[in-house]
């Protein structure tokens, strides 16, 4: 476990939340979603099909991804930005992984409307949480 989990730990996080699903309407309906290309370029979408599959991992459904696919799969870590409802920014950044079956894509298609194709699920293993200035994992 990194020095950061146990520092802060995913219990201070998630009650910082406030028991946030992130699929259930609870947070503005698009986040941002960050990358990084082997030459060390950002790149950014806006992404609206977003869930936490767990206390460690979220995801995204990749609807139409081209340079932020070509990234995840050349290493890139990633980032998750959204905002509450109540205005309260979090920054979730980790490794990403894409997977094209198992429970956490059966759950990325399940929240991802019809009318996307959900190629596949963007994994985000949470290694570092933000809200603000604030380090909460």
């Amino acid at each position: 476990m990194s020095k950061s989990r146990k520092k802060y730990g995913f219990p201070r996080f998630f009650s910082k939340l406030k028991k946030l699903r992130a699929d259930q309407g609870e947070r503005e309906p698009i986040a941002v979603l960050t990358t990084v290309a082997a030459d060390g370029t950002p790149n950014a979408i806006y992404v609206g099909s977003v869930g936490r599959f767990d206390d460690s991992t979220f995801f995204v459904a990749n609807n139409y991804f081209h340079k932020t696919k070509e990234n995840i799969l050349a290493g890139s870590k990633a980032s998750l930005l959204f905002l509450t409802k109540e205005g309260k920014a979090f920054q979730i950044k980790g490794d990403i992984e894409l997977q094209d079956s198992g429970p956490i894509f059966d759950e990325m298609k399940r929240i991802n409307p019809e009318k996307y194709p959900g190629h596949s699920a963007a994994v985000l293993h949470v290694e570092e949480v933000f809200s603000g200035a604030e380090q909460l994992v």
